[in-house]
């Protein structure tokens, strides 16, 4: 079952129908829409600071997302891919983004919407992404601008593939894909 804790109090909130490994990390100040999975060893850590999460985003296997601790927190948008081992830390990635397998994406960076960021590549503290565009290298420098038809088939294709892929698990298991919440907090206790 994945390890899913509080942080000072906080536990992590699940938007509908998500799949949570069973040996996936989610931890703190973790906030998730509706559609997401968090694949085998990734690590959510809510624990220093907060982490946004829209709709329809797959974090797969061995990712680390994290933030600073009172300096910067992390917020994904919708239809976001982020490959296995990927590190995303106290940055904000707009919509329809696909992050490489192995990508490393710094404090206070920005990812502008329709873009990919290349496997391997790193993306230094502070630099922003525009959108449309690919970005590769050491540091990540822009590579080309997106045609719609890599946006197409790649970026909407790979989110929905893994939106499919964790159907799989939950038709496996006959349960629901969305973890379990925390009982409601009674404000007058």
């Amino acid at each position: 079952m994945a390890t899913i804790l509080p942080v000072e109090g906080v536990l992590p909130k699940f938007g509908k129908d998500c799949f949570v490994a069973p040996n996936a990390t989610v931890v703190g100040d973790v906030i998730m829409g509706d559609d997401c999975s968090i694949w085998f060893n990734t690590v959510v850590r809510g624990d220093v600071n907060s982490i946004r999460i829209g709709n329809k985003v797959n974090i797969q296997d061995g990712a680390v997302i994290h933030c600073t601790y009172q300096k910067t927190k992390t917020v994904i948008g919708d239809n976001v891919s982020i490959g296995h081992n990927a590190i995303v830390h106290g940055c904000t990635i707009h919509d329809r983004v696909l992050i490489g397998m192995g990508a490393i994406i710094m404090d206070n960076a920005e990812i502008g919407s329709n873009s990919i960021i290349a496997a391997g590549a790193v993306v230094l503290e502070g630099t922003r992404i525009e959108g449309g565009t690919i970005y590769g290298g050491i540091p990540a420098r822009k590579i080309k601008d997106i045609p719609q038809d890599i946006i197409t088939g790649q970026i909407d294709r790979i989110a929905n593939n893994y939106l499919h892929y964790s159907a799989w698990f939950a038709e496996a298991n006959a349960a629901p894909r969305t973890p379990p919440q925390a009982p409601p907090v009674d404000p007058t206790a």
